[in-house]
């Protein structure tokens, strides 16, 4: 298919329609990495009438949560997930293409990735959903350092802007961006999944607001205020605690590392550490204990696929609360919210 252009208009919006075979080939092409059937999918519904959000939301982003399951449950390498992804962005791309014909009608937006947040994908979507409501978007792209972020406030003056973090470990320089744009009066829209699933995250760092997904962006944007007041201060205490961690993080991951008793040919140990200890990371900045049984529920999920007894996970609990003593704060998370006995076996086997 080639791509739509001024001269080819799309057809009318429809109503909604059932996208469950144009999902289910897409998915095919991502298994397959064939980037041109993955952009055949979008362009044919883009000039069938179906919406770019309603494309972005119901066929990329949802195939790409079950590329995300497929790397869970062990049937896809990371390779493989990585491989998906690329022919996902590229059809995003086209998605954008499209969506660049929209006259622009509202403000200058910029999109970014928080610093130490990779995944590109997601800020890509709420970029082009973004386009297609009318902003006038820049998109900043993976990994963004937050000087790079308050350069392009001042070269750019936006009207808003949108963060994308999908790890935990990305919350305290998604923090940072909130603290820039806040402080130029700028509002700002956060979300990905270090989130979780309501604004309380979002809210206790400041942002203007949350959005969950890319429909929710778009009528986020529409409601954002002109000017916003500066974001108020975090909890001197929790900031210093979260700050000292983060120092003493690789030694921290040796330890653990080394104390665990899991099979060493898994390699998703490290992985499985580190998140959690961003998750202790959420918690103090975000005063929000959930992000710790949270991942310690995909940690003992992850075991299980890969035949490990999610038991295993009430180890690293007690390693945890061992190395975190010098840290009261945290120490304090790990030890009213980290789930144990039943209710390990019980997240293990959602």
């Amino acid at each position: 298919m080639t791509e739509p252009t001024a001269q080819t208009e799309p057809a009318e919006p429809t109503g909604p329609a059932d996208l469950s075979q144009p999902l289910a080939t897409f998915e095919a092409a991502l298994a397959a990495v064939d980037t041109s059937a993955a952009i055949g999918v979008v362009d044919d519904l883009l000039v069938a009438g179906v919406e770019p959000v309603v494309v972005l939301t119901d066929v990329v982003a949802a195939a790409q949560r079950n590329v995300g399951a497929r790397w869970q449950r062990g049937d896809w390498t990371v390779a493989a997930e990585h491989a998906a992804t690329a022919v996902a962005a590229a059809a995003t791309e086209a998605v954008a293409r499209h969506a660049r014909l929209t006259p622009v009608t509202r403000g200058k937006a910029l999109v970014a990735c928080a610093e130490r947040e990779w995944h590109a994908l997601p800020a890509m979507i709420i970029d082009c959903a973004l386009r297609a409501d009318g902003w006038d978007t820049t998109l900043l792209g993976a990994s963004t350092p937050p000087l790079r972020l308050g350069q392009y406030l001042q070269d750019l003056g936006p009207d808003a802007v949108a963060v994308s973090c999908s790890m935990l470990g990305a919350l305290p320089t998604t923090r940072r961006f909130i603290e820039a744009s806040t402080t130029a009066g700028i509002p700002i829209i956060v979300g990905g999944a270090a989130f979780g699933p309501d604004d309380r995250r979002a809210r206790a760092l400041g942002a203007t607001a949350w959005a969950a997904d890319a429909p929710s962006a778009v009528e986020a944007a529409r409601a954002l205020p002109a000017v916003v007041p500066a974001a108020a201060p975090l909890p001197d205490e929790a900031v210093a605690e979260q700050a000292a961690l983060e120092l003493s993080h690789r030694e921290l991951m040796v330890r653990l590392l080394a104390d665990w008793q899991l099979d060493p040919e898994l390699e998703i140990a490290e992985d499985a550490v580190q998140q959690l200890l961003h998750a202790v990371w959420a918690g103090l900045l975000t005063g929000d204990p959930r992000a710790v049984p949270q991942t310690a529920g995909w940690v003992a999920e992850i075991l299980r696929y890969r035949g490990e007894s999610p038991e295993k996970v009430t180890a690293l609990g007690e390693l945890l609360r061992t190395c975190l003593r010098d840290y009261p704060l945290a120490q304090s998370f790990i030890e009213d919210s980290w789930p144990t006995g039943d209710r390990v076996l019980r997240i293990g086997a959602d």
